[in-house]
């Protein structure tokens, strides 16, 4: 089982060259097809009465600005396809990201996006929130703060046996597979009569089985806290043992309870410091 068409989005900044590589990287392992995916946004075409303030040659400037961030970002996406070697394709599309990108992704197995960059003045959208919530593809995550030079040797699965956490699991299996470490950790499962409802008898026992069955050794382990939060826990242990991937199920509640009410999704990917692989 494996990759065979990526689909990776792709600007001008640092941040995506190194998501390129990560990218290509993976395509090489699978023999897949990658495709970077360029959105040039719609041009911001300020009141009535703010433009008689700008000069003529505004709007003409501000396309000649994008057109030069655009070539800047393929001359990036075809040195590296060029240097690993794989199938690819470059794509240019204009209107809202989150849009464009989903639209896209339709067509692929993969979706890698970058982490949401707090420092960065581009303009990108609701990514990778929006894109996760609605494409109906794993969606794997690139750090920005972190350089990412393995990915999948060690990985970790947050396991709440949602509908999401399983579809994660399945997605992320092309990955898993040739894992030397894979730890599956359940934090505070709930409990029913006759066991752990949905979780299994001890936790993670039906879920390890599973991966067994696909030829994936995992270590299982349930915990119980209540002086720290989920998505904190998870974190902590992952750095502990060095995790080069994560994955989960996103936005098991509403996105607005989340926002709301705090949520694991939401602060994975503001604290993520190691690729994180999510489905919804």
């Amino acid at each position: 089982m494996k990759y065979k068409d990526i689909l990776v989005h792709v600007d001008s900044s640092e941040q995506s060259v190194a998501r390129l590589e990560i990218a290509a990287k993976i395509a090489k392992q699978h023999e897949a097809h990658l495709t970077g995916l360029y959105v040039v946004p719609n041009l911001y075409i300020p009141p009535l009465q703010d433009m008689a303030q700008l000069p003529p040659e505004y709007i003409e400037q501000q396309t000649e600005a994008a057109e030069e961030e655009a070539k800047k970002a393929e001359l990036s996406f075809y040195e590296v396809v060029k240097t690993a070697g794989v199938a690819h394709e470059w794509r240019k599309d204009e209107g809202v990201p989150v849009d464009v990108i989903r639209l896209h992704s339709r067509y692929c197995d993969l979706l890698i996006l970058g982490q949401r960059n707090p420092n960065s003045t581009d303009y990108l959208g609701d990514i990778p929130d929006g894109v996760i919530l609605s494409v109906g593809r794993p969606v794997l995550i690139i750090p920005y703060s972190t350089k990412v030079k393995n990915i999948g040797e060690r990985v970790m699965v947050g396991w709440d046996s949602s509908a999401q956490s399983a579809r994660a699991i399945h997605d992320a299996i092309p990955l898993m597979s040739e894992a030397k470490k894979v730890d599956i950790i359940a934090v505070n499962p709930s409990t029913g009569a006759g066991g752990s409802e949905g979780h299994g008898d001890p936790p993670c026992a039906d879920i390890s089985l599973h991966l067994a069955r696909h030829g994936i050794n995992a270590e299982a382990q349930s915990i119980t806290v209540s002086d720290i939060g989920i998505a904190d826990i998870l974190l902590s242990r992952a750095a502990d043992k060095g995790v080069d991937l994560f994955v989960m199920g996103a936005y098991g509640h509403s996105r607005w309870r989340e926002l709301v009410l705090g949520g694991v999704t939401a602060h994975m990917l503001d604290h993520m410091t190691m690729p994180v692989l999510m489905a919804h």
